[in-house]
């Protein structure tokens, strides 16, 4: 479905699959497909949410939308549109730099947020588009010889390149990050889950234990054998430690 949100002002293209308990997952730079099995997964015993964010997939991007803020203040008023009450939103990536702004924003409507390998604090992350396509696949993969990141076709290099570009607009500078965003964490009104693979190269593990530390109560768990997309290398791991941490925020 396409809704349009911000007075109108944006339209966003919204997968929604099964029924039940509301979640929102929000994918990072790679696009919808990364988070695709997990959207799948979490369906078949709730509804799940998945929108492509502006820009990405050859979705239209409005120019004045051009900050995680802006996705963060689209998205609130996604589930409001929607009347949702008590939403998980689980953000990989960008994804979860994007649900630690809604919770901010909105915790009235949000019951926790799932960040999985997130980015949005300082710290050392490395830009994986200026890797070449074997040397970044071994630092987003536990196992790179299961998964290729190469574009298969024309077509799908260049829907990655405008993906690449989109993502640069939204959080590229300064890069993968929020200045401000580490001490307004510590003012965090809902309960957080931290998933980290322990195996990513592009935000380690040291990274995701500070950007847990920084929110009160928050929870910390690593993930053997998954790298900077542990949706995908473990996923029954991941869908039983959301499940756990959702049902704890049931009231």
């Amino acid at each position: 479905m396409n809704l349009q949100l911000l007075d109108g002002k944006v339209t966003v293209a919204v997968s929604d699959q099964g029924q039940g308990r509301a979640f929102l997952l929000l994918h990072g730079g790679a696009g919808p497909g990364s988070v695709a099995g997990l959207a799948a997964a979490l369906a078949t015993k709730a509804r799940v949410l998945t929108p492509t964010h502006p820009g990405f997939n050859g979705e239209p991007r409005p120019e004045g939308l051009a900050s995680v803020g802006d996705l963060a203040r689209a998205y609130v008023d996604l589930i409001a549109r929607l009347e949702l009450k008590d939403v998980v939103v689980i953000g990989n990536s960008v994804g979860g730099w994007i649900a630690a702004e809604m919770a901010l924003l909105e915790p009235g409507r949000v019951a926790g947020i799932v960040l999985l390998n997130a980015v949005g604090i300082a710290g050392e992350i490395v830009n994986p588009v200026k890797l070449p396509p074997a040397e970044r696949a071994a630092h987003v993969f536990h196992d790179p010889q299961r998964y290729s990141l190469a574009p298969a076709t024309p077509e799908a290099a260049a829907v990655m390149a405008a993906n690449h570009a989109t993502l640069k607009v939204y959080a590229g500078q300064p890069f993968m990050h929020d200045p401000t965003l580490q001490a307004r964490l510590a003012r965090m009104p809902v309960p957080a889950l931290v998933v980290w693979g322990v195996s990513d190269r592009i935000v380690d593990v040291d990274y995701g234990r500070r950007l847990s530390d920084s929110m009160p109560g928050a929870r910390f768990a690593t993930v053997a054998e998954a790298g900077h997309f542990p949706q995908i290398e473990q996923l029954s791991e991941v869908v039983g430690m959301i499940d756990t941490f959702s049902s704890e925020q049931m009231l």
